[in-house]
């Protein structure tokens, strides 16, 4: 009886990836991308556990910025050690955290909004905003950031913001989202620095970058199923619960 072929077997494993972005290359759009020169900075904080290389946006994030960090893990001592190098005044970076926290429960029209420890709305939102040096994303499922949230306790020293996007996330059917303002780690980088920055190519850029990945992703998910990311039944639970 004939065995079958390592590549019949094997195929899911022999799919390389991109080492730039760290795709399967059927999904790399890394070709196309240019790097644009950020003011604000952009820390990416990885949860170890968020494997889902096919749509998932964090390498391809920090691809677009001259300045920006992904790191992986659980906890860090410090913004500065999760940065890479020295931070002045940690109160001039915010952290996107929703939270229990919701736009739709506060009186603004604003689509970032800078929130107090309790969930609160900030009384000088321009000043918080306009002063911001630096932005931390947390980039993984509902619980994932949420503990990556709890197990850093700098971040309390850092502005936390939310947002409020006019539409949901591009994911569309692919991924759905348990909330509106529930976005992608390439669409949140894009609404923020292109808001922060008053510069709307910026948000043109990564949406567009975002769109391809996602056409491609179409593409090829009939022929490739391997890259189909696996369920997530935590973050199923919870929206249950919900």
């Amino acid at each position: 009886m004939t065995k079958p072929s390592e590549a019949e077997t094997g195929a899911a494993e022999t799919i390389a990836d991109c080492p730039h972005c760290g795709k399967p290359l059927p999904l790399c759009i890394c070709d196309s991308v240019t790097p644009i020169e950020n003011r604000i900075s952009l820390l990416i904080l990885q949860h170890p556990q968020e494997q889902d290389r096919a749509l998932g946006t964090a390498r391809l994030t920090a691809r677009h910025f001259k300045d920006a960090v992904v790191r992986i893990g659980l906890s860090w001592p410090s913004l500065a050690k999760a940065l890479g190098r020295p931070v002045h005044d940690p109160s001039r970076w915010a952290v996107l955290y929703l939270g229990s926290a919701k736009v739709a429960d506060l009186e603004t029209d604003r689509e970032i909004v800078a929130i107090n420890r309790k969930g609160e709305l900030e009384p000088d939102q321009r000043g918080i905003l306009g002063d911001i040096e630096g932005i931390v994303l947390l980039d993984g499922t509902w619980s994932q950031a949420k503990a990556l949230w709890w197990r850093n306790a700098w971040m309390l020293k850092c502005q936390r913001i939310i947002l409020n996007p006019k539409h949901p996330s591009r994911y569309g059917k692919l991924r759905r989202e348990p909330r509106h303002d529930g976005l992608s780690t390439i669409e949140a980088a894009a609404m923020l620095l292109a808001g922060l920055e008053k510069r709307p190519d910026i948000a043109e850029t990564l949406n567009g970058s975002f769109e391809r990945m996602l056409a491609r992703y179409r593409q090829v998910q009939g022929t490739m199923p391997e890259l189909a990311p696996k369920p997530k039944k935590r973050d199923l639970r919870r929206r249950k619960r919900a």
